[in-house]
């Protein structure tokens, strides 16, 4: 499956206690429609992220930075502490493509229209051992 979206803060890098490393972040996508009374209707998912193939790639997952991953989606549910349900949408990442970074835009420098990825994180790229 793949998703695009803007990164909703700065990644962070966590090492288990196995010395695997995971790099965790979020991500916003948006989607509009026009219900039946014509309305334009905006709506907003947040996918929680995990991506285990290298930590190096915490370096272009900033906030406002607009990337396209591919990978599996999974949902969580539990119990809060003030005794409501909640659940999440996580997205475990497998491949990761910057298509503009929200640092740039928001100095008004424009990057090249040709120039949509600046890095591409793939599982193929990576010669660790999978952390399952």
């Amino acid at each position: 499956m793949n998703i695009i979206g803007r990164v909703t803060a700065d990644a962070s890098v966590q090492t288990l206690s196995n010395d695997k490393t995971v790099v965790n972040f979020s991500v916003a996508t948006n989607e509009s429609y026009r219900n039946k009374q014509g309305e334009k209707i905006e709506q907003t998912t947040f996918f929680d992220c995990s991506y285990w193939l290298s930590a190096k790639a915490a370096k272009i997952l900033t906030k406002g930075a607009l990337v396209e991953l591919t990978g599996r989606i999974s949902a969580r549910a539990w119990t809060g502490a003030d005794g409501q349900a909640k659940a999440s949408l996580n997205f475990h990442t497998s491949n990761i493509k910057l298509h503009h970074n929200g640092k740039k835009a928001e100095t008004g420098q424009q990057p090249a229209k040709e120039q949509a990825a600046h890095e591409n994180f793939a599982e193929d790229d990576i010669d660790d051992d999978m952390p399952f």
